[in-house]
């Protein structure tokens, strides 16, 4: 049934985040469906500023910057009963005490995993057509490339490696299905009748890595993923073979990495590294076969308001006596990012 009177909102993140998740038109959705301060967003909790606030809150919405939901927290707002969380991972967020009153978390980690599988396809598809190595060739040498140099190059055929069929991994899936490649994936979750349905080859990790041109990470940082890609795994993909990594540099072993690469035998496409941000005298600055951005895969700037545009649905549907889309439930916590 819906709430026969407007939900009492509170925002909480870093309110630096505010404009670009919630433009004016998505404010105004927001405003009709709960009772809101928009002019307060709260940063710290121990802030007396924001005591009265949190006292009567029935719903967070959250992004980041948010301080850490543990029972202290929950014991200032008694009658707090969603987060609806305007980001990706809920993980660093939500402690016991949330899951253990039973809060409604829902996250717009859906939204998030659309650009992370763009940035991904658009770089998939540049390193087979070799772009990156043909940029550095030509900046020296100021000559197109000849036969020789491009008898490699190009995106017919291609073995594309998936490893982990998360929310980006099956997005980007999607997104590869128009292409000529041949697509395997690796994810202990998923059975091989899954992994046809999704276009994919379902292979054990070694062999995904063994027959694989381009590898891509989109496995969550969970204990059972840290350093998965060791030395050992590293050195089974094959000669001039790229890594994309835009999960999390936990999953691969950093020195292993930069050994292969400062060898020249692997390519490394890399968004997030460990640690992060690397070290000024990192050699991934400055090596030819590494192109390193900083972060960005995940949504920035104008992508912010397909998060807030998640969260105002949600609250609508709240309102409207509806579940959630897109609830975080804490049997999912073991195995999501």
């Amino acid at each position: 049934m819906p709430n026969p009177q407007p939900p009492r909102v509170v925002f909480a993140m870093d309110p630096v985040h505010l404009p670009l998740l919630f433009p004016p038109p998505l404010m105004a959705r927001l405003r009709q469906a709960s009772d809101l301060d928009s002019g307060l967003v709260v940063r710290d909790f121990a802030d007396p500023a924001a005591a009265k606030a949190l006292a009567r809150a029935e719903v967070l919405i959250t992004g980041w910057g948010c301080p850490h939901l543990d029972a202290g927290v929950l014991a200032a707002a008694p009658e707090l009963r969603t987060v609806l969380h305007a980001a990706g991972s809920v993980r660093s967020l939500v402690g016991d005490a949330v899951w253990e009153r039973g809060v409604t978390v829902s996250s717009a980690v859906t939204g998030n995993a659309l650009p992370v599988a763009e940035y991904t396809l658009a770089m998939i598809l540049l390193a087979g057509k070799d772009t990156f190595t043909h940029r550095e060739r030509f900046r020296v040498t100021h000559t197109y490339p000849t036969d020789a140099e491009t008898a490699r190059t190009g995106n017919v055929g291609r073995r594309i490696g998936i490893i982990g069929a998360s929310r980006v991994g099956r997005r980007l899936l999607e997104l590869l299905r128009p292409f000529d490649f041949t697509v395997l994936l690796h994810d202990p979750y998923v059975s091989p009748a899954d992994a046809a349905a999704l276009g994919a080859e379902l292979l054990p990790l070694d062999d995904l890595l063994q027959h694989s041109d381009i590898v891509s990470l989109h496995a969550p940082d969970i204990p059972e993923t840290y350093r998965m890609l060791d030395a050992a795994r590293l050195a089974l993909i094959r000669d001039g073979g790229f890594l994309i990594n835009t999960s999390r540099g936990a999953l691969v072993d950093p020195d292993a990495l930069i050994d292969e690469l400062v060898s020249g035998r692997l390519h490394a496409i890399l968004d997030v590294t460990e640690p992060e941000p690397l070290p000024a005298g990192s050699p991934l600055y400055r090596l030819p076969n590494v192109f390193l951005t900083p972060h960005i895969a995940g949504s920035l700037g104008n992508e912010l308001q397909r998060l807030g545009r998640i969260v105002v649905e949600e609250l609508e549907r709240l309102v409207a006596g509806l579940p959630p889309v897109h609830e975080v439930r804490h049997s999912d916590m073991a195995r999501v990012a």
